[in-house]
């Protein structure tokens, strides 16, 4: 690394041995902050990220070797806090028509916390060369809770595989849209939730509420 960068970079104590760890997720918890305000995963470099922590920039290539790396981390990372989200929404719900629906509009409420990581989750360019296998998870979820409404008879019996990636593919673009054309009149989100439960699914909305 050039000595310039070296001597720029605001210096800090190393991390004990065995910390290794430790200092890897403060490099992830830190680019995803920074993504979340870039919106645009080519706008970070692992420079930026060891001048915002405070360490030299060898630091980071030691735990990522390059910019798609560490932007892969902080994708799984966001996909982990959105599948913890839902299964939790889920679970609170009650009934798996009510869990559906919490599950998707905790996805919704998180994209609303965090624009700028939604955008990187499905616009990024480490998405289009590398993929994103982890997201299998969350699809399987969704797949399962729309399972779920068919077995209890308030959804009517289809391939729950179509049917969770045509919701999921409906929930996705209407969020990306919302972030990505912020000054439009936007109906409210659990409105416009409730039409693709009702017209993908086959739920009965009528009495849902918030």
């Amino acid at each position: 690394m050039p000595v310039m960068d070296e001597i720029s970079t605001p210096r800090r104590r190393s991390n004990a041995r065995g910390h290794g760890e430790k200092l890897r997720e403060e490099i992830v918890e830190t680019a995803m902050q920074m993504l979340d305000e870039l919106a645009d995963d080519e706008a970070l470099s692992l420079r930026a990220v060891a001048r915002t922590i405070g360490i030299a920039a060898t630091s980071v290539y030691l735990h990522f070797p390059d910019r798609d790396s560490l932007v892969l981390a902080v994708t799984q990372r966001c996909h982990e806090e959105l599948v913890g989200v839902g299964d939790a929404a889920d679970a609170a719900a009650g009934d798996p028509g009510r869990g559906l629906r919490a599950r998707m509009l905790a996805q919704a409420a998180w994209a609303q916390a965090h624009p700028g990581l939604y955008k990187v989750l499905h616009e990024s360019s480490v998405h289009r060369k590398l993929g994103m296998p982890f997201k299998q998870v969350m699809v399987e979820r969704t797949v399962d809770a729309v399972q779920r409404c068919m077995d209890a008879g308030i959804a009517p019996a289809d391939d729950a595989t179509t049917v969770a990636i045509d919701l999921r593919t409906a929930v996705n673009g209407m969020l990306s849209q919302r972030i990505n054309e912020p000054d439009m009149r936007w109906p409210p989100a659990a409105e416009q939730l409730d039409r693709f439960l009702t017209k993908l699914v086959g739920l009965d909305c009528s009495g849902s509420a918030g």
